[in-house]
């Protein structure tokens, strides 16, 4: 299982929300780039990367000078979501070096965007990203309930082309409550790709039950208060998923 630690942008600090909403923000310290940098130093094999400015249509452009600031600083992957809702958006973030693009809104509103997305960067550069409350699908930056369910909305994706979801149990996210590993599994079994689970993880014991279901096409994992709140290291995370 690949262990993936998170870096949540918001004006340029490293943040965590809780529940995805914005009033909850607790700044950490440390500079972002010097973040990313120690968890390279760890061991991480992938960094994911949110722009929660971005994600709540609020102005960006320090976020993104922190996210040019990390690509110039490590060598590992970058997965980057948050407010990429337009052809170019995406486009300019995988020139920056970003490795995959998380897309979610669009996949809701705009599903001819999607596909033309899927064309234009193939998709091994995009991966949706499905975030719910109640198994019902939430977007931009969570404050929107739409009318369609996680598992709908999963099954479509797979039909346009798209070969990985990230999932996120909005309830979950940043409570440090375990992941909800049952709609985790829905999702994966019912729309056959391969899913990164998000939100939640408090334990490694948590990474263990998601990792003894990677036959179901769970084959990574998000983490990010976890690290933050020191409930358990980088290092321990990767040698549970190595085992």
């Amino acid at each position: 299982m690949l262990v993936i630690p998170a870096i949540d942008l918001r004006q340029g600090k490293c943040v965590r929300l809780t529940q995805g909403r914005k009033e909850t923000a607790t700044i950490y310290d440390g500079d972002p780039v010097e973040i990313a940098e120690a968890f390279e130093a760890a061991g991480a094999r992938m960094l994911h990367i949110v722009d929660l400015d971005g994600a709540f249509a609020e102005t960006n452009l320090r976020n993104r000078e922190v996210l040019r600031e990390i690509i110039r600083a490590i060598h590992i992957p970058i997965q980057f979501g948050g407010g990429l809702r337009a052809t170019e958006d995406v486009g300019r973030v995988i020139e920056l070096g970003v490795t995959r693009a998380v897309i979610g809104t669009v996949a809701v509103e705009s599903p001819e965007l999607l596909t033309e997305m899927l064309h234009l960067f193939g998709s091994k550069h995009l991966a949706v990203g499905i975030d719910a409350r109640d198994g019902q699908v939430v977007t931009r930056g969570w404050e929107t309930q739409e009318q369609i369910s996680a598992l709908t909305l999963a099954r479509r994706v797979a039909a346009a082309g798209v070969e990985r979801i990230v999932y996120t149990d909005v309830a979950r996210d940043g409570t440090l409550t375990g992941t909800n590993v049952q709609e985790t599994i829905l999702i994966a079994r019912e729309s056959g790709l391969r899913v990164t689970a998000s939100g939640g993880v408090s334990s490694l014991d948590d990474l263990r039950r998601l990792k003894a279901l990677s036959e179901s096409g769970i084959d990574s994992v998000i983490l990010g208060k976890a690290l933050y709140e020191g409930l358990f290291t980088l290092a321990e995370a990767l040698t549970v998923a190595d085992e």
